[in-house]
């Protein structure tokens, strides 16, 4: 169980790290079906170790200037504020309806990353110099970049950064994952980042929210393994480590059309587990 629980913590880190909210997607369901953990439980946990995986590759990527800290900040704050209504929310829902709306979530996402990516064309097989460069001209963003490569963050572009992050946050305290599966596209639909720069950004989110998550979890009295969230978090960071230097070498869009493909599935699985 604690070579599984270190495996299985790698697995989440890897993810988390090429994609900024694969490990909040599948810490859950790998936690349920592969260690037998209540989904309750399960979700604090997750809670946990996605934080403090993320803190981890938050650290290196702003040590490589990836991160928009402001807009990151502002989304994190409203995230945080709201994060304890999601789990106060989720205690009153059965786990069976967690499970059916966490993949319902999963599937509208990832269908519109999908779109994207496959909108990308050529594009997706060209890795990126400068990762930090891959900012996207769009003129349906709502944020956009000045000539001297600063994120103008005027009244509309802060209020959409924080409209989005009160949603992330109540979602992310509901099904117990850090929220960067809703973060990354939310980031690159409201603002002109690339996916490596909303990456490293969401990174900095999903430690700020899971960390307001994981402590609403506590005062709420759940039990929480800490024993199986120190073993999640010594393999998260292992494989963090492995996903933040893979992800040099992978351009953008490839890595959208991927991380789309593996909620679809993840989220298939769970379906068909909760109502076989």
């Amino acid at each position: 169980m604690s070579a599984m629980s270190v495996i299985f913590g790698i697995l989440v880190g890897l993810a988390l790290g090429l994609t900024g909210g694969g490990g909040s997607i599948f810490a859950v369901p790998l936690l349920v079906y592969g260690l037998g953990e209540p989904a309750q439980a399960a979700v604090a946990v997750s809670l946990g170790a996605v934080a403090f995986t993320a803190a981890f590759g938050a650290a290196e990527s702003y040590w490589r200037g990836l991160i928009e800290l402001r807009a990151g900040l502002i989304f994190a704050v409203a995230g945080v504020a709201t994060a304890p209504v999601g789990v106060y929310l989720g205690d009153l829902v059965d786990e069976a309806t967690i499970t059916a709306l966490f993949a319902g979530v999963m599937i509208l996402v990832a269908t519109r990353m999908f779109r994207s990516a496959r909108r990308a064309g050529d594009d997706s097989k060209v890795v990126r110099a400068r990762p930090a460069a891959d900012a996207h001209d769009d003129p349906g963003t709502v944020c956009h970049y000045s000539r001297d490569g600063q994120l103008r963050l005027n009244a509309p572009c802060s209020a959409a950064l924080v409209a989005v992050g009160v949603l992330v946050g109540v979602l992310s305290g509901f099904f117990g994952v850090g929220g960067g599966f809703l973060i990354v596209p939310a980031l690159i639909m409201i603002t002109e980042m690339g996916i490596h720069r909303a990456v490293a950004t969401s990174l900095l989110v999903i430690t700020l929210i899971g960390l307001s998550g994981l402590t609403s979890a506590v005062f709420s009295g759940r039990d929480i393994d800490w024993a199986l969230t120190g073993l999640f978090i010594l393999g998260g960071v292992m494989g963090m480590i492995g996903g933040r230097t893979l992800s040099r070498y992978i351009a953008g869009p490839s890595l959208q059309l991927a991380f789309s493909i593996a909620m679809l599935l993840t989220a298939g699985y769970m379906i068909l587990k909760t109502y076989s």
